[in-house]
């Protein structure tokens, strides 16, 4: 038995609501903690506090964790406040646990079969076997979708009737894929990820002596980022309590990023109501971000309703806010702002550049190669990712004898055919998202390779492309953080920089109602919060992101309520005016898809071939009134310049302006 020691010695250096939550050790408890409110602090001290006053033995206790390494932190947390051996586990280690223990009573004394590691090794040849262009959905997407229901216990059966168009291809499709992995998987006697939490949920609901001999066991629990719960690991929870009620949720949901995975904040918001007796306690002291950091998260929650955090860090630089004239400024300004970090005694490491998909990486990583600025990817690498490897492989196989532009035309038209690139579905995943936005760069940079030599050959572009492999893989260790938003949720650095706040990215251009709208908020929220003193944002076409206008100081003679609801505090830097977001030209961009439709039937060929949805948005936004101008369009390479600009500019010739 742990020896007694001083609780009080708990409480000594804890602000009064951390206080509060540490001596509530009975009981139903929802702590909502703020980003940077000390919360794993107040996690580690309440079971401490709970077991040295007496309220639980340690054997009895368990945290829940979002990952394994923060279980394994949790565990070293407790073990310095002299409480080894207090079990710290995520919902599926300690599902894992509890299937092996039970497993062989009810299956005939066999082992628990084997955990996939991946779901991508039985999905892959399943979706390569798709009809038609399907057979090019990434089997990630279709993973996810799986996971999505899994997670809501809704079966390949049910699909069509509870899954509606969640799925990346049509729903009667999706329903038969869904079935035939669930029967691969059975046949191969695997279970995969989702399975753990589905299994011990059947098992515990069916077998009371299971449930009985766990709940003795365990019945005091604290779970962590409990705004990404979702209905499978909630239920899982309520079968370990029982009849049990000393229960603590620890979460924000200002926070939730996560919901494309069954993730929702209602279980956070509504835990009073379904727990008699259960206390809120709010942690709203930011012990991270500079007062100018929190002053600027604080607008963006203000606009969604929410409360604000209070600064207790020292005063910092005012962050920094720029719009560029394009892109490549925009990467050069990353690079350059990195370099005066170092000048300002940043350590490259506790530097970061966080961005919404990891398509946007690439460029990133090619400007600050360039500057002799060492960096980390946090994720895939642009160039390791399964589509550019493919493309590079596909390249190097037909190895295409043309040079110059009819070599970029010959390039495209490979990806066209061989890899499916073209449209992208509205309701597309995220993977085919960054699929195709990878694919497009990768056009891009063998067509920037063509305008640097009119008469490049393939062996240079395979040349090039192998040149920029080999620096991604060399880049330092040590560096400057490259990562999106979602790996960089609970990590924080010295210097944050959020480039490419632009409409179609923050928010991103799949976001169409109202609560997806909101997560890409919360998203914005999660990157500005990871910054401990340095903080930048810019963005880089004429329709920066909506969130811009309401972090933005009041413009002189602004007349909005918008405007005249936003403070100071936000330094803009010199460059073209920020404005806010303007609404994408409809009638020309309607004027454009007639035009694509009929040039496509004209040509007979498929409508993405001669221009992507994409293309024809960014034509719409920018409204180019000559070739050179049509060209700095993504997707607009020389070909298709010469085969179909002045169409395009007719057509924008012949559509008003919006007023």
């Amino acid at each position: 038995m742990t020896a007694i020691m001083s609780p009080e010695r708990l409480l000594e250096d804890l602000n009064p609501a951390q206080r509060e939550a540490v001596a509530a050790t009975l009981g139903p408890l929802a702590i909502i903690a703020g980003a940077g409110s000390g919360k794993t602090r107040v996690i580690s001290r309440r079971a401490a506090f709970a077991i040295e006053t007496g309220a639980v033995p340690a054997d009895q206790i368990l945290l829940v964790t979002f990952t394994d390494k923060a279980a394994g932190e949790m565990v070293e947390r407790m073990a310095a406040l002299g409480h080894r051996g207090v079990m710290a586990r995520t919902f599926h280690a300690a599902a894992l646990a509890q299937l092996r223990h039970f497993w062989p009573a009810g299956h005939g004394g066999a082992s628990l079969p084997s955990i996939l590691d991946s779901k991508l090794r039985l999905l892959a040849p399943l979706v390569g076997r798709l009809p038609g262009g399907y057979k090019f959905t990434p089997a990630k997407d279709v993973a996810d979708t799986i996971e999505w229901a899994k997670v809501r216990r809704i079966a390949p059966g049910s699909w069509l009737d509870e899954g509606g168009e969640r799925a990346p291809i049509p729903a009667d499709l999706f329903g038969r894929l869904y079935g035939d992995y669930e029967r691969v998987k059975e046949k191969a006697g695997l279970l995969d990820f989702e399975d753990m939490l589905v299994r011990t949920v059947e098992l515990l609901e069916r077998d009371a002596g299971a449930a009985e001999l766990i709940r003795s066991r365990k019945r005091w629990f604290s779970v962590d980022e409990y705004q990404d719960t979702n209905p499978l690991s909630e239920r899982l929870l309520e079968l370990w309590l029982g009849e049990y009620r000393d229960v603590a949720v620890v979460g924000d949901p200002d926070q939730t990023i996560y919901s494309f995975t069954g993730a929702t904040p209602e279980f956070l918001m509504t835990f009073e109501g379904r727990h008699q007796g259960a206390r809120t306690v709010t942690l709203a002291e930011n012990y991270r971000s500079s007062p100018q950091i929190l002053e600027l998260a604080n607008r963006l929650l203000a606009y969604g309703g929410r409360q604000p955090m209070t600064a207790t860090m020292p005063s910092g630089p005012v962050p920094a806010v720029c719009r560029f004239a394009d892109s490549e400024a925009e990467v050069h300004e990353v690079a350059a702002w990195c370099r005066a970090m170092v000048a300002a005694g940043v350590a490259p490491s506790e530097t970061a550049v966080l961005v919404r998909i990891n398509a946007q990486l690439p460029a990133i990583e090619d400007a600050l190669t360039r500057a002799g600025i060492g960096f980390m990817v946090r994720g895939q690498r642009f160039f390791q990712r399964r589509e550019i490897r493919e493309a590079r492989h596909l390249l190097r196989t037909v190895h295409p004898p043309e040079v110059g532009a009819a070599l970029l035309a010959a390039v495209e038209l490979l990806l066209v055919d061989r890899m499916g690139l073209g449209d992208v579905a509205a309701d597309a995943g995220q993977e085919s998202r960054d699929r195709a936005a990878s694919l497009e760069l990768f056009l891009g940079i063998v067509e920037d390779l063509g305008a640097a030599n009119p008469a490049v050959t393939i062996d240079a572009v395979l040349a090039e492309l192998e040149r920029r492999d080999a620096a991604e893989s060399a880049a330092s260790a040590d560096g400057v953080n490259l990562l999106t938003y979602h790996r960089a949720k609970g990590l924080e650095w010295d210097a944050v920089y959020l480039p490419a706040l632009d409409e179609g990215l923050v928010p991103i251009r799949q976001a169409r109602d109202i609560q997806e709208v909101a997560e890409e908020r919360r998203l914005l929220y999660v990157g500005i919060t990871r910054a401990r003193r340095y903080l930048a944002l810019s963005c880089s076409s004429r329709r920066p992101s909506r969130f811009l206008d309401e972090l933005l100081p009041p413009q002189p003679g602004a007349r909005s309520a918008a405007a005249g609801r936003r403070k100071a505090g936000v330094r803009v830097l010199p460059g073209a005016p920020l404005i806010a977001a303007s609404a994408p030209d409809e009638a020309l961009l309607e004027a454009l898809r007639v035009w694509r439709r009929e040039r496509a039937a004209a040509d007979e060929v498929p409508a993405y071939v001669v221009a992507h949805d994409t293309t024809l948005a960014e034509i719409a936004d920018i409204r180019p009134r000559t070739l050179p101008a049509l060209r700095r369009v993504r997707g607009m390479g020389p070909a298709k310049l010469e085969r179909y600009g002045p169409e395009i500019l007719a057509v924008i010739e012949g559509s008003p302006a919006p007023r």
